[in-house]
């Protein structure tokens, strides 16, 4: 199997970290949301590598090890970082690609009413709704009210995080040790100011138009879904599966907002749906 490299490129203007492992066949682009980085999907290219597929993991900007840019250079909005996504298709010279997003890496399905053709399978996992009349979560709109999320990001430490992530669980269990970890070794104020920043950015009627154009994505989809995710319940996902034209759900009621830490099995299984077409 070949190893996964790590890599600093320019896109878009902006210093960016990325993971890469090569391969034969399509490759796969993964998008992480908030708060990880590209480390979240090293299991999943680790899979993909044993059957021989190509991927690329990012840091998006002001995420992970990807350079913190001043509003004026790059407003952090859910746009932006469209537009940063698009811009890393056409870079690494991704003519054909398989998608996989997490939580707000679903903005990339944005990024793709440019290049639908492009696309051959979808994977989305307890994804952020470019739908109708979502409301978000109750951290969400701490983020989203002026002072209120400053405040918050400031009294934030390792501990409070930590005991945070654990509602994103069934049972309230405790995320793994190295999880939190990377995420608290991520966060820092320029992350901090980019998150208030993108959900700020993300009104109802704004996820809502991003998510105008989902019925052009006619490539096979999976919609893995952890069905015990507080910030993303299971009507979202069945909602997602509604709105892609070639969709298969996949409910997994024991899981949450990261479905694979609660079912390790599930790497597999997505790797096999994206290598079932190379």
């Amino acid at each position: 199997m070949a190893e996964i490299s790590e890599e600093r490129v320019s896109i878009a203007g902006i210093e960016t970290f990325l993971r890469r492992i090569e391969g034969q066949g399509t490759p796969t682009l993964f998008l992480h949301g908030n708060p990880t980085a590209s480390w979240d999907w090293l299991p999943f290219m680790r899979a993909l590598g044993a059957f021989g597929a190509p991927a690329v993991a990012l840091d998006l900007p002001n995420f992970g090890r990807s350079q913190r840019l001043p509003t004026e250079c790059f407003d952090a909005s859910m746009h932006a970082y469209s537009e940063f996504i698009t811009a890393a298709v056409e870079q690494l010279g991704l003519r054909r690609l398989n998608l996989v997003v997490h939580d707000w890496g679903a903005i990339a399905l944005h990024a793709a009413r440019r290049w639908p053709q492009r696309l051959e399978r979808l994977v989305l996992i307890n994804a952020v709704p470019l739908l109708a009349g979502y409301r978000w979560h109750w951290v969400a709109r701490i983020w989203r009210r002026r002072w209120a999320g400053e405040l918050f990001n400031a009294i934030s430490s390792k501990r409070t995080m930590a005991f945070a992530l654990r509602q994103a669980r069934p049972g309230f269990a405790a995320l793994p040790p190295e999880f939190v970890d990377a995420v608290w070794e991520g966060w820092d104020r320029g992350t901090a100011a980019a998150v208030l920043a993108l959900y700020r950015s993300a009104d109802p009627g704004a996820l809502e138009a991003a998510g105008s154009h989902l019925d052009s994505l006619d490539c096979p989809a999976l919609v893995l879904w952890g069905s015990r995710d507080p910030y993303l319940g299971p009507e979202v996902g069945r909602r997602y599966a509604a709105r892609l034209p070639d969709a298969e759900l996949l409910a997994i009621a024991d899981a949450g907002h990261w479905p694979w830490l609660d079912r390790p099995e599930l790497v597999e299984r997505v790797a096999t749906y994206l290598n079932a077409g190379r």
